[in-house]
């Protein structure tokens, strides 16, 4: 059996919930739900596991706040026996427009703390990421805000229906590898 993880990235607490910089959080929660998987607390994240056509998927959401993930990924990665090519990072992205998701199988880091720690953790950029474009929407000095910002009315169905595309795109990654989830998915535009 392969063994995968999944890794959103998140604040924990309720003033965090449903803000941009939570969506690793949000399509792992969605991605649990489509597959019935239960969410319990374990060291360092809440955890959740599903099997899908011969394949283990660990799904966490690190406890340590965003800044400290990279502790949760490498212990999780270790305890699953998971190589770091066969794990998957959801991730908030204001380089990205709302519209559009990015799957690349490295990268920097782009100012993201959480990315920089995990990075750190590994000694290395070269794990697969899921971006996810929260857009840049902001004015001059209003990035914290923004990011930890909840989402618009407006912005609440094309949010929910990327959602749904990237919960599409994890089970792509596990069933048949990033290339072909890259192929499908990078090239798609969520309708704003």
């Amino acid at each position: 059996m392969q063994n995968f993880l999944i890794v959103g990235l998140g604040n924990i607490g309720p003033e965090y919930a449903n803000t941009r910089h939570n969506i690793g959080f949000d399509v792992l929660e969605a991605f649990a739900k489509k597959h019935g998987a239960v969410w319990q607390i374990d060291r360092l994240a809440e955890v959740a596991h599903v099997k899908l056509k011969g394949r283990s998927l660990t799904l966490i959401k690190p406890t340590t706040y965003m800044n400290l993930s990279g502790r949760a990924f490498l212990y999780w990665m270790n305890k699953a026996g998971v190589p770091v090519e066969q794990t998957l990072t959801v991730v908030d992205d204001l380089a990205l427009p709302l519209d559009k998701i990015r799957l690349r199988p490295s990268g920097s880091d782009a100012g993201h703390n959480g990315l920089k720690d995990i990075q750190l953790a590994l000694g290395t950029d070269a794990y697969p990421k899921l971006r996810f474009g929260i857009g840049n929407a902001f004015a001059k000095g209003r990035q914290v805000d923004f990011v930890l910002g909840k989402w618009q009315a407006t912005e609440q169905a094309p949010v929910q229906q990327k959602i749904d595309v990237c919960v599409a795109a994890i089970d792509m990654f596990a069933l048949q590898g990033l290339q072909a989830a890259m192929n499908t998915y990078n090239k798609t535009a969520v309708p704003l």
